[in-house]
């Protein structure tokens, strides 16, 4: 199997390192990632400058592709050009991973999630895709054994074989963390909060929920804020898991409770059950 990975946080984050070590075994692991951090970018795609490629090696171990441009832009040239250029005309990824995220990727911030929308993308072209993201606390992230953590869901939904060539799948996994060296806590990015093998195991395994995300909206918070020159601007201040409500089942309930979440989405935003109306609307008019 050829997996294809990427991720939004940019082709040297702890994250897609640590998937990539874990990935270990399951076939031959191709990384095309951005080639700086694309956090939140959502489905945004490049039509009026170029996508500047560049090998990267990514410590004594890990060789990819850095794209400068945004998460869904790199699932696109590699699909159309990457991998062809890599494997031969007329060849796709079995199998697209993107992630792991640092930060979970769960109810509505599926929207703005460049990690998912990877994925997604990689779905519409008919690449089978599994979006990973790890739930951050204040402590340290245990990159390795969320990774960990991570390849053992992924064997399970694999169980029966790839998914369907639309399908997407995203993964949260709960917080798996340590108290930074020194007390000091370190920016989410920091390559060097990662080493191989930084933890001997991987432990015991939180339960696997499938379930749905949930809809409720986040709680919007903004500083007001003076510039030196007088202008009036807002820094973002708002939790990225401040929800405005919690449905029982999905999967900010599930993930809070400890659970690793999985949660089929799709790119079809279509609302099946209101075309009839709307079409009686229309052709009533």
């Amino acid at each position: 199997m050829r997996v294809l990975l990427t991720n939004d946080d940019g082709i040297r984050a702890p994250g897609i390192v640590a998937m990539y070590d874990a990935l270990a075994g399951i076939g031959t692991v191709y990384p095309v990632a951005p080639l700086t951090v694309q956090s939140a970018t959502g489905h945004g795609v490049t039509f009026h400058q170029p996508l500047m490629r560049s090998e990267v090696q990514v410590a004594d171990h890990m060789h990819g592709v850095a794209v400068d441009a945004r998460p869904a832009d790199c699932v696109k040239v590699a699909v159309a050009n990457i991998w062809p250029e890599q494997f031969g005309e007329g060849s796709r990824p079995d199998l697209l991973i993107s992630g792991m995220n640092a930060g979970a990727n769960c109810g509505i911030n599926v929207i703005y999630s460049g990690t998912v929308a990877a994925a997604l993308e990689a779905a519409f072209l008919g690449v089978p895709s599994i979006a990973v993201s790890l739930r951050l606390g204040s402590g340290r992230p245990k990159w390795d054994v969320a990774a960990a953590w991570a390849r053992r869901t992924i064997d399970l939904l694999l169980r029966q074989g790839l998914p369907g060539a639309h399908e997407c799948l995203s993964i949260n996994l709960p917080l798996c963390e340590e108290e930074w060296p020194g007390g000091k806590k370190k920016s989410k990015y920091d390559t060097a909060s990662y080493s191989r093998g930084e933890s001997a195991a991987a432990g015991p395994m939180p339960a696997v929920k499938v379930c749905p995300m949930n809809v409720h909206g986040l709680v919007d918070k903004y500083e007001r804020r003076v510039s030196p020159s007088g202008d009036v601007y807002y820094w973002a201040a708002g939790g990225g898991l401040d929800f405005r409500g919690t449905d029982a089942g999905s999967d900010v309930d599930e993930l809070m409770r400890g659970a690793i979440t999985v949660t089929p989405l799709t790119f079809d935003l279509t609302r099946r059950e209101r075309v009839g109306y709307w079409a009686g609307v229309v052709g009533g008019g």
